[in-house]
């Protein structure tokens, strides 16, 4: 499957160049499990064999990371904080208190989420969801999107046209950072559902 994707995303830029990396790239932002990881250093290589200029793939894969978000941005701003809120309230072990503190949270660092969460895998695409059902100015949103996003590509980008042949070390390593975002993630979901569960028990005795 991974082989399949890669030969797919290969064909995508010898057959379009920079704007297939860019394609790539938005459809990555819309599903978080294809690897950007993989995209942005396979885009640098094929600029580095001469498939497109190292410009294009940044600035292409950079307007991909924009129009993917974008598309998410909408999404939350569609479902709405009313039916954020009913389905938070219908959620076990969720309370709507929890919801209006993540709010109040986003209201407060909601700019820096969206700029620093364009560099955290998994986090990239899932931070514009709740942008748009806080209704977050779109300017300030496709702003910081773009910032976040284009210091992301340019590394990714920038490893993979440097090390050439080996661009498949970036994805290596970004792994190890992938897994440890995950890990952080589940250990936080963990120490949430046992601290509610514990605090009904007590409210039961």
């Amino acid at each position: 499957m991974f082989d399949g994707i890669i030969n797919w995303v290969t064909d995508l830029m010898t057959t379009l160049g920079a704007p297939g990396a860019g394609l790539a790239i938005a459809l990555e932002n819309l599903f978080p499990p294809l690897p950007s990881e993989v995209f942005l250093p396979l885009a640098g290589f094929t600029a580095s064999r001469g498939g497109m200029s190292l410009l294009a793939a940044i600035i292409w894969t950079t307007a991909g990371s924009v129009v993917g978000a974008v598309a998410l941005y909408y999404l939350g701003a569609l479902l709405g904080r009313d039916r954020t809120r009913a389905i938070a309230a219908k959620l076990p072990l969720v309370k709507v208190s929890d919801l209006d503190r993540t709010e109040a949270w986003f209201a407060k660092h909601g700019v820096k989420a969206v700029f620093f969460g364009r560099m955290i895998p998994i986090f990239r695409s899932l931070v514009s969801v709740p942008a748009g059902v806080e209704r977050m100015r779109l300017g300030v949103f496709l702003l910081f999107t773009a910032l976040g996003s284009l210091i992301w590509n340019t590394v990714f980008v920038l490893a993979g046209y440097f090390l050439g042949e080996n661009w498949t070390l970036v994805e290596t390593y970004a792994g190890f950072l992938s897994k440890a975002v995950l890990a952080v993630v589940a250990v936080a979901v963990i120490a949430f559902v046992v601290s509610r569960v514990r605090r009904r028990s007590r409210q039961r005795v």
